[in-house]
């Protein structure tokens, strides 16, 4: 398992993986057209070649082989969400956008090596802490993000389409 930057030739392949992953970590009231609007504005080629020319964003894979099996991507940027920016409280601070592992890599270490290698450049970057949203039904999600040290700060919204999702907010110090 290899751990890197997002190679910008690979934004197709990276692109493909996030649309077949997002789903997964979608609750069950989340309806395929919502999903799919989520995807085709925020996951498309075009969005990650946005993302990795942002220089507030650090996109990661995880490629076993020759295949991108998994990605992170943090924004080292302040929190313009009110709820996050009233419970979030330590400065500077990282969040983690996306970490999302295809389900053949489950189990194989590509999640548990993504984390790692968010915390070191959140540190690297001197961040203070690190925070994410993850749905208030995404058990699996939040035992892996408590197995790393996140504990649960708070509440937030997150628009999926036309639907409103409610997430908890998690940080843990760097």
């Amino acid at each position: 398992m290899l751990i890197g930057p997002a190679d910008p030739a690979r934004v197709a392949e990276l692109a493909e993986l996030a649309a077949r992953t997002f789903p997964l970590a979608c609750p069950p009231s989340a309806g395929p057209a919502d999903i799919a609007a989520f995807v085709a504005e925020n996951l498309t080629a075009a969005r990650f070649s946005d993302y990795l020319r942002d220089p507030d964003r650090i996109v990661l894979t995880a490629t076993d082989g020759d295949r991108i099996v998994g990605y992170a991507m943090t924004i080292c940027a302040a929190a313009d969400d009110p709820d996050v920016a009233a419970v979030v409280s330590q400065r500077p601070a990282v969040e983690l956008s996306k970490i999302y592992v295809a389900p053949q890599a489950h189990g194989t270490g590509a999640s548990a090596a993504l984390m790692s290698a968010v915390l070191r450049h959140a540190a690297e970057s001197g961040a203070a802490c690190v925070w994410l949203g993850v749905n208030q039904k995404n058990a699996r999600a939040q035992r892996f993000y408590r197995k790393h040290g996140f504990t649960q700060v708070g509440t937030k919204t997150f628009r999926l389409g036309t639907h409103i999702e409610h997430d908890y907010v998690m940080a843990r110090p760097v």
